[in-house]
């Protein structure tokens, strides 16, 4: 296919030279002004931009910011078509985004390599990064197929909690959307890969693999000694991820799991476990899946207990907010309470 080109320049005769150049072996659509190549661009998407520099209305400089300030022009490759001599002007150029330089009067074969070479990269730059997008897409395939079958092996053990990891997985995602609106940490979240933070969410009860099915499956309340088993299941999620992290290299996939099986029961004021961290010390992952785990294990019924109401819940985490719970993440749960509630009911 005919590659497009737009060039770009307020002289007539550079214009009309550059055109019969170019229309050998390209399609070209030639502009008078940066002004009409913006609106040319409503309804063509070229290939590459020769844009001259010293123009009226729009300087080829600041067309060059819009290109780049716009997700939908950013990627077109620009070179800057112009008389300017100056290395001040090439470097100004560069640094603005142009992938190269060609000075008026221009060479005919001068002109047609440099575009060529130009096209072929980033047709090559291309299809490197389609490349990559796919074998971005079947990692995250992957790992998402992991993180299932290992949360499904700890649910599938686990008789008394049927449905929690999906139900949490639901309100963890509800809640950190909530926070990043809101500001609340956001730029401490601003870094996370939310699907990654969300899939991870699902291994936050990974360490009970390691508990006993005798009180992991116990039809009434833990005895002292078998609640002090139960709290271990913690650090052996933590364990467990720690060496997987460390086989794999993979940090960016299993650190957030990490964080949330290692701190999802310390408390606020410092009374959890199994660290017994305090504030701030302890992990944002760990904190925010803290509220969701204990509002869906109020409102889901349990051989030991009944179901508590959504209302019953929401005021439970609200008295535990600056003791249980972060109450700055607590305030965002208790604005959000009714999409909670909703989200419960369609599970």
């Amino acid at each position: 296919m005919q590659k497009t080109i737009f060039l770009v320049d307020d002289n007539a005769t550079n214009l009309t030279v550059a055109e019969e150049t170019l229309s050998k072996q390209y399609r070209v659509i030639a502009l008078s002004s940066a002004v009409k190549m913006f609106t040319a661009l409503e309804k063509f998407h070229p290939d590459l931009i020769l844009l001259d520099i010293e123009m009226p209305e729009m300087t080829g400089f600041d067309a060059m910011k819009l290109l780049k300030a716009n997700p939908s022009y950013s990627e077109i490759p620009v070179i800057f078509l112009t008389g300017r001599t100056d290395a001040v002007s090439e470097a100004h150029g560069i640094e603005l985004g142009a992938v190269d330089f060609i000075l008026k009067p221009f060479s005919e074969p001068v002109l047609l390599n440099r575009i060529k070479n130009h096209l072929q990269l980033d047709m090559l730059i291309r299809e490197r990064t389609e490349q990559l997008a796919k074998r971005t897409e079947q990692l995250v395939l992957l790992q998402n197929g992991i993180v299932y079958t290992m949360a499904d092996l700890v649910e599938n053990r686990d008789k008394n909690t049927g449905g929690h990891i999906d139900r949490t997985s639901v309100y963890f995602k509800l809640l950190i959307d909530a926070m990043m609106e809101k500001g609340v940490y956001a730029e401490e979240m601003r870094g996370w890969n939310m699907k990654s933070v969300v899939s991870s969410a699902r291994l936050h009860d990974l360490g009970k693999i390691v508990i006993s099915d005798s009180i992991l499956n116990k039809p009434g309340p833990l005895t002292e000694d078998e609640f002090k088993t139960m709290k271990m299941h913690s650090i052996a999620g933590e364990r467990i991820l720690d060496k997987a992290i460390q086989q794999t290299g993979d940090a960016d996939f299993l650190y957030n799991a990490k964080m949330i099986a290692a701190y999802h029961h310390e408390c606020w004021d410092g009374s959890g476990y199994p660290y017994g961290l305090k504030g701030t010390d302890i992990p944002l992952q760990g904190r925010i899946m803290a509220i969701i785990d204990v509002y869906d294990a109020l409102v889901s019924e349990r051989p030991y207990k009944k179901a508590f109401s959504h209302e019953e819940a929401v005021d439970i985490i609200e008295k535990g907010s600056g003791k249980h719970f972060d109450p700055s993440i607590a305030k965002v749960f208790n604005e959000i309470k009714d999409n909670m509630k909703a989200a419960g009911v369609n599970l």
